[in-house]
């Protein structure tokens, strides 16, 4: 009886060293999500890698461009990513904003009017990656929207695997 007794200890206590990073990562995704409901640009900040996300727009942008554009040359594609380098750049940093990640979270229903969940029922969203990541899903077989990691304890948004459509601050969306 001892020996079941602790092995549903251990099994307990391994299941527990599972969730935590989860629920580490869903607490920081939590507030994530708060700051860019409320607009709060610093916790924000606080929670995005710029660098990283930028690295990560900048290359899901020239891809869709050399994606759009299968009939040229790839020596014209060439030249047109290195052209317009500075301005995906720029564009990039137009898109890592409070409001336009609102405006992801607005489709996946975290309207303004309704609570944003808590902390444990983002768990459930939350897929562990490899290399100590995290990505948030929209569904529990859904593929990887908002990709975070662990930087020094806080997690933080450092890629977006969504389509990029939906990178469009809400104020220019249709019927707002």
């Amino acid at each position: 009886m001892k020996s079941v007794i602790a092995a549903c200890i251990a099994a307990l206590l391994v299941a527990a060293c599972a969730t935590v990073p989860k629920l580490d990562a869903a607490s920081d995704i939590h507030a994530f999500l708060v700051a860019i409901r409320d607009g709060d640009r610093e916790t924000f900040e606080a929670h995005v890698d710029r660098p990283a996300l930028k690295t990560n727009l900048r290359a899901r942008v020239l891809a869709e461009v050399a994606r759009s554009s299968p009939d040229r040359g790839q020596g014209v594609q060439a030249l047109g990513a290195l052209l317009s380098g500075p301005l995906v750049d720029v564009a990039a940093d137009a898109l890592i904003q409070p409001q336009v990640f609102r405006a992801v979270a607005e489709l996946h229903g975290y309207t303004p009017d309704r609570p944003i969940p808590s902390t444990l029922a983002i768990t459930r969203f939350v897929r562990r990656l490899g290399g100590g990541g995290a990505c948030v899903v929209t569904r529990a077989d859904g593929p990887c929207v908002l990709l975070f990691a662990d930087e020094g304890g806080t997690w933080r948004l450092t890629g977006f695997e969504g389509d990029l459509s939906m990178l469009r601050p809400s104020v220019l969306r249709p019927g707002r």
